[in-house]
């Protein structure tokens, strides 16, 4: 697994960052949620995620979309009841965290192009 992505708790916020670089899959999403279950790096206090995509790109077919809302759906135990919040600079990204908000079930997601928003809304 090439390592394209980081993470960082905010202790005073509660917020988990994970900061995505370079081009980005389906498959790369996939597995670096599953390297945080395997190696805890979700912290049982958190109130919420923040997806800062503002160093990558998507490399994901529109109608592909669906799969990233699946994964969070079958991964309720960690997502659910919680906001996602997705951090995109790039005009040309911000369709696929637009389309995968239509499918939430279980959680919330929404698409931000500043932090302090995207933190406001996850803490909201």
């Amino acid at each position: 697994m090439k390592k394209n992505f980081k993470y960082q708790f905010d202790n005073s916020l509660g917020i988990l960052f994970k900061f995505y670089y370079g081009l980005i899959t389906i498959e790369d999403i996939e597995s670096s949620w599953e390297y945080a279950f395997k190696n805890s790096l979700i912290p049982k206090d958190v109130k919420g995620f923040i997806l800062d995509y503002r160093n990558s790109n998507f490399n994901i077919k529109v109608e592909e979309y669906n799969k990233i809302a699946d994964f969070y759906k079958k991964h309720l135990e960690v997502f659910g009841n919680f906001k996602i919040a997705i951090l995109t600079e790039e005009p040309r990204d911000i369709v696929i965290p637009v389309l995968v908000e239509t499918k939430d079930q279980g959680y919330s997601s929404r698409p931000f192009s500043t932090l302090n928003s995207a933190i406001d809304w996850v803490l909201s």
